[in-house]
């Protein structure tokens, strides 16, 4: 067997995978009803959530040629979420986008092939970027240059609060504890720290979240 390098193990590819695999399982036991109930995202049901959330594996090979050799402009997923989330942000003024897309998505698609993406075509895809270190820098369309690690924070976050949506949908166990805690991590530091230990700690009624939409 190939030796494995150190970034082949990064927490965050590792994580992304799990929670694929998680979606996967899950959506392989979903009954016609299940897929058409509606989730806590108004608008939309539990196949349109999983057509949004589901990986796009030619986004990885976009992200292998878009590899450049310059300082990354954001380093940091917390840095990611605060550009897209600010009032010009492309989380406010995309969002429509993003809704069309998936309910566009979830038409087109069998829920098979939405399964087959998380299961199969997802992780084959991840592991064809996995020479890449999480500090590699890639040009972005709306952040200029990103590294791989910071998108990948981004990534892992997304997967764990829309799994907490299909819970909310249709129960079930609560997403895996790494995740669970990466997520908290990083939202945590998307807020101002001052104001953020400050709510936390019943020092302010400041409200401090959401901190994302």
């Amino acid at each position: 067997m190939a030796q494995r390098t150190d970034h082949q193990n990064d927490r965050y590819r590792v994580l992304l995978a799990e929670l694929w695999a998680t979606w996967a399982e899950r959506g392989a036991a979903l009954d016609a009803e299940q897929w058409g109930r509606a989730t806590r995202l108004p608008g939309w049901s539990v196949r349109e959530l999983y057509a949004h959330v589901a990986p796009t594996p030619g986004l990885f090979t976009r992200m292998r040629e878009a590899v450049v050799d310059r300082p990354a402009t954001v380093a940091h997923g917390s840095a990611v979420l605060r550009a897209y989330n600010r009032p010009d942000g492309v989380a406010h003024t995309a969002a429509d986008l993003v809704a069309d897309d998936a309910r566009e998505l979830a038409a087109a698609v069998g829920t098979g092939a939405l399964v087959a993406r998380f299961a199969t075509e997802g992780p084959k895809a991840l592991d064809g970027i996995a020479d890449l270190a999480p500090t590699t820098v890639i040009a972005h369309p709306l952040l200029g240059t990103a590294t791989l690690g910071a998108l990948a924070e981004v990534a892992v976050m997304e997967a764990t609060v829309h799994l907490l949506d299909l819970t909310a949908a249709i129960g079930g166990p609560p997403p895996p504890d790494g995740a669970l805690q990466a997520a908290r991590v990083l939202l945590a530091e998307v807020a101002d720290p001052v104001e953020f230990i400050e709510a936390a700690a019943g020092r302010t009624r400041t409200a401090v979240l959401p901190v994302i939409r």
